[in-house]
């Protein structure tokens, strides 16, 4: 397969369904001097905790790169882009603005805007800056109100320039990982920081979004969870409970307070020091209206019965994996996509990351990532399925625009659908990027 096709009745071919790319702030930006320390800056800094050592101080250089990167993404004929802002990079510790870092983001969506590209801005990817952190980080109620006060700042500067606001980008990541598994930035390992600091994070969304219904409420604005949709290793009924408790942890405790103004029942269950301290009205600020949600996805999860926490990981028994070990299961994106549907009032869906690491190879000048292809086509095929069975899915953005620094995993992995040499800051358009960009610009010429 060279080439990504939708079907010529396909809904994705309709002119209002958004395609785009997607990146993140501290993956790919640089230029570490002119911004705050971030947890990922100090994170990277800890023996062991990133596979090869590396950083993001350089990148991808796109402070450096930006303009030829956003004529990249101009001639990929895609409607959108979306990147995240660096809350180091806009705000002085002092509360001041950085003007040099704001000049930056004002004229990156002025050419996004000059080229007829939608800016997708997300507020928040995991670069919470350093002092923050000092002072509890996401454990410390007041660092809600701190983003709420850095939204503010934002959203009055960019004006009219954004089309769609997200406020966090996978809470359960920068919660679960960071503060409770241990193995993303700031690196701490605790039940109980778990569920406290995913607690503060849906509280900043909830206050964030209101600073954005007064400050842009004639842009797009929401939130960007990350699903994996959890499956039963066998049949048996401890199995099955123990997917349904999985389940219910990483998927539904975020997604629920977002629109029922609740958490899972789950939260019965839990032992008093690993539930999360919840203040009178909290459950209301998190439950702001949302103009859509949006959805990464790349993979299920299997789960088996546990008698510790209820459920384990079972390692994927497939020989159909990405680089990163992940299971290529696109029938899990419409399970995922159907199952939402049924059980909660949706707002518009976005799938704001899709994509996979593959063991990329630069040979003659060519990266010919076909298996990057054949898991887009699938993926997309399991977007239309959904949509036919009634689910609101209004875009798609590749994950990612170019290799870039991939956490804990550093340099080793390649999302991108663009090749970039670290050595020389060089882009090369992966097989992929020219699939993506022929199917684009096929469309817009029906």
């Amino acid at each position: 397969m060279t080439s990504l096709r939708l079907k010529s009745d396909s809904p994705l071919n309709n002119e209002q369904f958004t395609f785009g790319v997607a990146t993140s702030s501290y993956q790919i930006e640089g230029d570490r001097a002119a911004r705050l320390e971030t947890i990922w800056d100090k994170f990277c800094e800890g023996e062991g905790n990133i596979a090869d050592g590396s950083n993001g101080d350089v990148a991808c250089e796109h402070i450096k790169h930006w303009q030829q990167d956003v004529q990249m993404i101009a001639g990929l004929g895609v409607d959108a882009y979306r990147f995240s802002v660096a809350w180091g990079r806009i705000l002085n510790r002092d509360g001041s603005i950085n003007e040099r870092g704001l000049k930056f983001y004002v004229s990156l969506l002025d050419k996004l805007k000059k080229l007829g590209i939608k800016a997708y801005v997300t507020l928040y990817h995991w670069d919470l800056p350093q002092y923050l952190e000092d002072a509890g980080g996401w454990l410390n109620r007041d660092t809600a109100f701190a983003f709420a006060n850095y939204v503010d700042v934002v959203s009055r500067e960019f004006g009219n320039r954004v089309y769609s606001y997200a406020t966090l980008n996978e809470p359960w990541c920068s919660a679960y990982l960071g503060y409770e598994a241990g193995i993303h930035a700031p690196g701490l390992k605790s039940k109980q920081f778990g569920k406290q600091a995913a607690h503060h994070l849906l509280l900043a969304h909830g206050l964030a979004m209101q600073v954005l219904a007064k400050n842009s409420p004639s842009s797009k604005n929401g939130i960007v969870l990350n699903f994996s949709p959890c499956y039963a290793a066998s049949s048996s009924e401890q199995d099955v409970a123990a997917a349904r408790l999985a389940d219910e942890h990483f998927n539904q405790w975020y997604i629920r307070p977002l629109l029922e103004g609740r958490y899972p029942d789950a939260i019965n269950d839990m032992s008093d020091i690993h539930k999360p301290i919840i203040e009178s009205g909290d459950m209301s600020v998190i439950c702001q209206p949302i103009d859509y949600i949006g959805v990464n996805y790349y993979s299920r999860a299997i789960y088996q019965h546990c008698d510790e926490d209820g459920f384990k990981v079972k390692a994927p028994e497939t020989m159909c994996l990405t680089d990163m070990g992940w299971e290529i299961y696109p029938e899990g994106l419409y399970k995922l996509l159907t199952d939402l549907n049924r059980r909660y009032q949706l707002p518009e869906v976005i799938i704001t990351e899709n994509g996979a690491a593959m063991k990329d190879e630069l040979v003659a000048g060519v990266i010919d990532d076909q298996d990057r292809i054949a898991y887009l086509q699938t993926h997309l095929a399991a977007i239309e399925k959904a949509i036919g069975a009634g689910v609101d899915v209004s875009g798609y953005f590749a994950w990612s625009l170019m290799d870039n620094f991939e956490w804990a995993e550093g340099y080793k992995k390649r999302f991108g659908i663009v090749y970039v040499d670290y050595k020389s800051q060089k882009r090369t358009l992966k097989q992929s990027a020219k699939a993506y960009r022929d199917m684009l610009l096929g469309r817009l010429h029906k």
